[in-house]
């Protein structure tokens, strides 16, 4: 008999409590597993989220100059920490179609959680199109083992390490299977490239937790909107940065014509995916309550939608 894990809420979580309930879960016991409890998220209540923005065509150099307003990776990533860098690979389109997180984004965040004390650092993602050819063809295999430390890993995900979770406060959906991996990391950095989605307007933070779930995703467009905040409750991102290197302005997801890019140059940087989500959204010409998910994250208590609301600070 399989017993769901319950919500996981909060990038800070008590890890070893964790990895014990899994450990009940994947044994099979008799007995339910624990409700597992989390503490809020260290942010104080009446304190503004920041949104860092930066512009440069040196995307290494940009990834650290975004993160040196919140104090880079230092206050995210403890000494000997196991970190998840989760781009978008999904698709087979090169970098310059824009349908995945640009490789040099992926690779310099990657180097950097090295430089912060990260003890292992691994880069996957659930594809859409087959993993052999969109590894490649995104060119973030190449990136991310050009690195060279036996510390980093970019991996096929294992359909043998996705575990049901409770989502207690869920609507759309009250339990789903995730990775394993995602669900243990110390700190989970959210890497989504910005463009067009045919169902949900746009594709940013928010739905870029689609690659960290198991099950038949496609039952989830029914009530898309609501389903992708429901599963942003169970694994917010410790930190998000969205890929606004290039922007598909049309066709997405998949994309392919060089004619729906647009290139920005640019990297948005925050603790708030919604913030980060709505900022986003500017960069479309659009308003961040046009968009579902956006809407529905901050109804839902996952991050701030009101940009006036949010420190915006320009690198």
């Amino acid at each position: 008999m399989n017993h769901p894990l319950n919500e996981f809420a909060c990038p800070f979580v008590n890890r070893r409590r964790f990895l014990r309930e899994v450990a009940t879960w994947t044994a099979g016991a008799a007995v339910a597993v624990p409700l597992f409890r989390i503490a809020p998220r260290a942010q104080a209540a009446t304190s503004s989220p920041t949104l860092v923005v930066g512009k440069g065509t040196d995307y290494e150099a940009l990834v650290a100059k975004v993160l040196e307003p919140i104090g880079g990776l230092a206050p995210f990533i403890k000494k000997g920490a196991k970190v998840v860098v989760k781009p978008n690979i999904a698709w087979d389109r090169t970098p310059e179609q824009a349908a995945n997180t640009h490789p040099l984004v992926v690779k310099a965040m990657v180097k950097l959680c090295l430089a912060a004390g990260a003890s292992k650092v691994m880069v996957f993602d659930r594809t859409c199109h087959k993993e052999q050819l969109t590894y490649v063809s995104s060119g973030i295999q190449k990136a991310v083992e050009s690195i060279k430390d036996p510390r980093v890993s970019c991996t096929f995900v294992d359909d043998r390490k996705f575990v049901p979770v409770k989502i207690a406060k869920g609507k759309a959906n009250t339990q789903w299977d995730f990775y394993k991996d995602a669900l243990e990391a110390d700190c989970y950095i959210n890497v989504p490239i910005a463009k067009h989605h045919r169902l949900a307007g746009l594709t940013l933070g928010l739905k870029n937790i689609f690659g960290i779930i198991g099950g038949k995703r496609g039952e989830l467009h029914k009530t898309l909107g609501q389903s992708i905040v429901d599963l942003n409750l169970v694994r917010p991102p410790t930190l998000t940065v969205i890929d606004a290197t290039r922007i598909l302005l049309r066709n997405g997801p998949t994309g392919g014509k060089l004619d729906d890019v647009k290139e920005l140059h640019t990297l948005i940087v925050s603790t708030d995916t919604v913030a980060a989500d709505a900022y986003a959204t500017t960069l479309f010409g659009m308003k961040p309550d046009e968009i579902e998910t956006t809407r529905l994250g901050a109804a839902m208590g996952l991050g701030e939608a009101d940009l006036n609301k949010v420190k915006i600070v320009q690198v």
